[in-house]
């Protein structure tokens, strides 16, 4: 089974210069999890939710913070994000995602087509769902 079958293809991306605070409220409305990060429309890295709650102060959203919590929000996406992820191309395999989750400590996967431009991302949790629904 090819891996576009089961991946999401609608995208969410930020860009390098983007800023934390821009990509934490996009994170929480979309409610994901992880931000492929795009400069020329080819794929830079990803970024985690949780790369991003390590970078900034735990006081942000709290009645305790500081103006030095919250310049944490001005740091930019490029000096956090993950630079040259794993990735699949969009001719892999189901099998070649499963591999991969298995040898590597990552929780996403992009996939780029033949330009190396991101046409979708899969996570574990897409790989159980999808077997979930065969078992039914």
């Amino acid at each position: 089974m090819k891996i576009t079958e089961i991946m999401s293809s609608e995208l969410i991306t930020s860009t390098l210069d983007d800023f934390l605070s821009e990509v934490k409220e996009v994170l929480a409305v979309k409610k994901i999890k992880h931000l492929v990060i795009i400069e020329e429309g080819k794929l830079m890295g990803i970024l985690s939710e949780r790369e991003l709650l390590l970078a900034i102060s735990p006081y942000v959203n709290s009645n305790v913070y500081t103006t030095r919590d919250l310049a944490t929000l001005n740091q930019r996406v490029s000096q956090i994000v993950e630079r040259h992820p794993l990735y699949l191309d969009d001719q892999s395999e189901l099998e070649d995602a499963i591999d991969m989750f298995d040898k590597n400590d990552i929780s996403c996967i992009p996939i780029v087509d033949a330009d190396f431009v991101p046409v979708g991302i899969v996570t574990k949790s897409d790989i159980i769902r999808h077997f979930n629904k065969r078992r039914v």
